[in-house]
């Protein structure tokens, strides 16, 4: 296996998503875990039906119109303030604590580096200034340009569009297995980072690699070029 660039999904692989749980959680005591699920999901079942229907929205209105559902379905009150509340840490997600180390070892190690992610220019320039990650990566590729969410083709062609790597000579990293599966199909060698140990989509793929974090993606490139 030739590694010349990895791909980064960035939430849930480099930012925490689900962090947003304590917050939620102050705001609504014991509901806390649930929005953060159930705004994740709806998130992510938004952006597939807008690209099914080519109907595209930016992900920030997504994210928020997907924190308005669970909500209501939780039959929760959104105060204006605690949606500002809750979009605005979403602007500012934690990095996983191990990211940034590896982020810069494989940089050191000649690699090109690049986020490619269904969030607009503004969410992933407002993330990776937050976490510190700046100068890291070559590219931040944002699928706004295409205005199709991943796992549409043309959002994974961003990739050796702009970083001109083929596919099959890059590796693409994500926490989300469906979003591996949408890879691989693509033609992408791909790193699942199972932090939550769930089990494989039944899609008929198999990751080239696996681990809990980024320390284990570390040892799997290390091994692998």
């Amino acid at each position: 296996m030739t590694i010349q660039a990895i791909l980064f999904d960035a939430y849930g692989t480099l930012f925490d998503v689900y962090s947003i749980g304590v917050l939620a959680e102050r705001l609504f005591p014991g509901q806390g875990a649930a929005v953060a699920g159930l705004w994740r999901d709806k998130q992510i079942e938004y952006t597939r039906l807008r690209t099914l229907s080519n109907t595209y929205k930016p992900f920030w209105e997504i994210t928020q119109d997907a924190l308005v559902f669970a909500c209501r379905k939780l039959s929760l009150e959104l105060t204006l303030d605690a949606q500002t509340q809750l979009m605005g840490q979403y602007a500012k997600l934690p990095a996983f604590p191990e990211n940034l180390a590896v982020l810069q070892a494989l940089k050191a190690a000649g690699l090109k580096l690049a986020v490619l992610s269904n969030g607009n220019p503004d969410m992933l320039e407002s993330a990776v200034s937050a976490a510190g990650m700046q100068g890291v990566f070559t590219q931040v590729l944002s699928v706004h340009s295409v205005q199709k969410f991943k796992t549409a083709p043309e959002a994974y062609q961003l990739g050796p569009d702009m970083l001109g790597v083929a596919a099959k000579d890059s590796l693409f990293v994500s926490s989300n297995g469906w979003d591996i599966c949408g890879a691989a199909w693509f033609g992408y060698r791909t790193f699942w980072v199972n932090r939550a140990g769930a089990p494989m989509e039944e899609l008929g793929v198999t990751p080239h690699g696996e681990g809990r974090t980024l320390d284990d993606l570390h040892r799997f490139v290390e091994q692998h070029r």
